[in-house]
C-alpha cells in the first residue's frame, strides 16, 4: 500500500494548529458536580503545601497548566477516529501531496530535537505527541484525574497505567459487591466498568521536580503510605529512591478516593534521560505501552517520543521483511520484559505481553500509527487497511519492511545513546575490533547529542551490525536489552522490602504468584494458536528478508 494513502476516504484531517491550547479545560460533564468540587478542593489543600502563597498558587498553577495541556492533547486525539492520514500528521507532517499547506509548514520533528524546550510552544508543532494520549472513557478519566490532587506534594507529569487501567482479558463477568470491597473500599461505578469484573490495584507514576521535598510534604501529608524507612527522614528516603534501582519509589496498597492504589515516584529528569537514552529501560519500557496520561510536561512529551519511535526502530530489527502488527506490538511490548527478573520467576503471567496487546490492539495502534508513517522503510500492505474504521478495530494487519543495510545501519545509528553504545560494545568483541580503532570511532559520536537524529547515518560499523543475520542481530540485541534491564529491575525490586514494607511485599509477591498459576491453568485449558505468539521475535528466530534503506 502506498504511503500517505491509509485511507484515503477519510476526510478531515487533524492540521496542526497555529497555537496550542493550553488553558483551555474542556467542559465537565453536568452529571459530575462532585468532581467539580473535589478537584477545587484539592487545589486549595495543595497550595497549603507550599512554605509561601506566592510559591503555592505558581506551582498549582502549572500543575493545573499540564493537567489542562493533557485533557487538551486528548480531545485533539479524540476529534478525528477515522483518518490514520490524521494520526499521522500528529506526529510529523513531512511534506505530502496530500497534506494541507499548514501541515507542510511543520518541518520534520526528528530534525528539531536540538532546540531548546521550556515549555509545549516550543515543541515542534502544535498537535505534537498527541498520539501519546489514548482516547478514554470519560468517567473514568475524571476518577484517575483527581487521584494526584490529593497530594501536596508538587506532581508535574503523571500517567496511569497497567492491568487496572488497559484490561488484558476480556472476562464478561460481574465481580460481586463483596469482591469490589475487598479490593477497592468504595470504588466508583466507572472503576468497577472499566475492570471489566476483575477488581484491580490501579498504578500511577508521578513525576517530581525534587524528590526530597516531594517526600517531605507527602510524608506530612501520608506517613501511612510509608514503611518505616520515612523514621529515618526525606533525605533518607530520596537517597534510597535515586540511588538504588532505576529512581523510582513505590508506595503500593493504599486507599485514595475509596481506590486501591500503587504509585510510584521519580525525578523527571531521571525519567527524561531513561526515555531519550534508554540507561535502565525501567520506565521507558511502561510508556512503550499504552498509559493515560493525567498531566503532561513537554520536556517528557518530547522524550516520550523519542522513546515510541526507538521502541519501534529496535522492534524493526528484529522482525522479518513480512510481519504482522501483532507480532510488531508484541516485540515493542516485549522489550522491558526481556530482563525482568520478576518473568524468570514464577510471579509473573508468561501470556502477560500477548495478553497486554490481544486486549490493546487499537490502543498500540493509536500510539504506533503515526510513527510508522513517519518511516520511509516500513509501510502497511494489507488490503483491510483500505475500509473504514480499520484504524480502531481489533484485527491484525500486515506490514512490511526494507531490509537494506544502508537504512538499516541508519535505524542502528539512531538508537537510544546509552543503549546503542552497550550494543557497540557488544560487536566490538564480536567482530574483534582493536580497541584503538574502536575508541576512535566512539570519540567521533561524541559529539552527537547536538546532532539530530534524522543526520546521524550508519557508517561501515553500524552497516555491519545490520547485516548480521536476523538470529545473529537477535540474539545480540537480546543480550543487550537485557544487560540494560536486569540490574536495575532487580535492585529495584530487591529495595521493595525497604520501601513498601515486608507485609506489603509479601502481598505483591503472593499476588503475583496468583496471575502466574491463573496464566498456566489457562494454557492447560487452551488449545495451542497456530500463529506465533507476539513475543517470540525477542526469543530469537525469524526469516530473512528483502533490502530497503531508512533515508535521512
Amino acid at each position: 500500500m502506498a504511503r500517505g494513502r491509509i485511507p484515503l476516504l477519510a476526510k478531515g484531517r487533524l492540521v496542526p494548529r497555529s497555537q496550542p491550547t493550553l488553558f483551555r479545560h474542556p467542559p465537565l460533564l453536568a452529571s459530575r458536580p462532585t468532581a467539580v468540587h473535589s478537584t477545587s478542593h484539592a487545589r486549595r489543600a495543595f497550595a497549603t503545601g507550599r512554605s509561601g502563597a506566592n510559591g503555592a498558587v505558581t506551582e498549582a498553577a502549572k500543575v493545573a497548566e499540564n493537567e489542562a495541556v493533557a485533557d487538551s492533547a486528548t480531545e485533539a486525539a479524540s476529534k478525528d477516529t477515522k483518518s490514520a492520514e490524521a494520526l499521522a500528521d500528529e506526529a510529523s507532517s513531512s511534506s505530502r501531496s496530500s497534506l494541507s499547506s499548514g501541515a507542510q509548514d511543520v518541518k520534520d520533528w526528528e530534525l528539531q530535537l536540538d532546540r531548546k524546550i521550556e515549555s509545549f510552544k516550543d515543541l515542534p508543532h502544535a498537535n505534537f505527541g498527541v498520539n501519546q494520549h489514548i482516547p478514554f472513557d470519560a468517567e473514568f478519566k475524571e476518577v484517575l484525574k483527581q487521584i494526584p490532587w490529593q497530594f501536596r506534594g508538587p506532581i508535574r507529569y503523571a500517567f496511569a497505567y497497567g492491568s487496572g487501567v488497559f484490561p488484558q482479558s476480556k472476562s464478561g463477568r460481574v465481580a460481586t459487591e463483596e469482591e469490589i470491597r475487598k479490593i477497592h473500599p468504595k470504588a466508583p461505578l466507572a472503576v468497577q466498568r472499566m475492570q471489566d469484573g476483575t477488581p484491580k490495584m490501579i498504578d500511577f507514576i508521578f513525576g517530581v521536580s525534587h524528590t526530597q521535598h516531594f517526600h517531605s510534604l507527602n510524608m506530612r501529608q501520608h506517613r501511612d503510605h510509608y514503611s518505616s524507612l520515612a523514621t529515618l527522614g526525606s533525605g533518607a528516603v530520596s537517597h534510597v529512591q535515586d540511588k538504588w534501582g532505576a529512581g523510582v519509589y513505590f508506595n503500593p496498597y493504599v486507599i485514595i478516593n475509596g481506590i486501591l492504589v500503587k504509585y510510584g515516584v521519580v525525578q523527571l529528569s531521571t525519567l527524561e534521560r531513561d526515555l531519550a537514552e534508554w540507561d535502565t529501560l525501567y520506565l521507558a519500557g511502561r510508556l512503550q505501552k499504552p498509559v493515560k496520561i493525567l498531566r503532561d510536561d513537554a520536556k517528557i512529551r518530547l522524550a516520550n517520543q523519542m522513546n515510541l519511535i526507538s521502541a519501534l526502530r529496535t522492534a524493526l530489527l528484529l522482525l522479518p521483511p513480512n510481519f504482522t502488527e501483532e507480532e510488531l506490538f508484541g516485540t515493542i511490548a516485549g522489550i522491558s520484559y526481556l530482563g525482568d527478573p520478576r518473568m524468570a520467576l514464577p510471579t509473573e503471567n508468561k501470556s502477560k505481553v500477548k495478553n497486554i496487546v490481544g486486549n490493546n490492539m487499537a490502543n498500540f495502534r493509536r500510539l504506533y500509527l503515526p510513527l510508522i508513517e513517519t518511516l520511509p522503510n516500513v509501510e502497511y500492505s494489507d488490503p483491510g487497511c483500505s475500509t473504514k474504521d480499520w484504524v480502531w478495530g481489533d484485527a491484525s494487519f500486515r506490514l512490511v519492511q526494507d531490509m537494506d543495510p544502508i537504512k538499516r545501519g541508519n535505524m542502528v545509528r539512531r538508537l537510544p545513546k546509552a543503549f546503542r553504545a552497550r550494543l557497540y560494545f557488544q560487536y566490538q568483541k564480536k567482530f574483534a575490533i582493536p580497541r584503538r580503532d574502536f575508541d576512535k570511532m566512539m570519540d567521533e559520536n561524541k559529539n552527537e547529542d547536538s546532532v539530530s537524529f534524522k543526520r546521524r547515518e550508519g557508517g561501515g560499523f553500524e552497516q555491519r551490525i545490520a547485516q548480521d543475520g536476523t538470529e545473529e542481530l537477535q540474539k545480540n540485541i537480546r543480550a543487550v536489552i537485557k544487560q540494560t534491564i536486569s540490574w536495575p529491575a532487580t535492585t529495584q525490586s530487591l529495595k521493595g522490602p525497604f520501601t513498601a514494607g515486608f507485609r506489603k511485599t509479601w502481598r505483591y509477591m503472593m499476588e503475583k504468584f496468583g496471575k502466574y498459576r491463573q496464566g498456566r491453568a489457562a494454557e492447560t485449558t487452551q488449545p495451542a494458536p497456530d500463529a506465533k505468539e507476539p513475543e517470540s521475535r525477542l526469543s530469537g528466530g525469524g526469516d530473512g528478508g528483502e533490502a530497503d534503506k531508512e533515508k535521512k
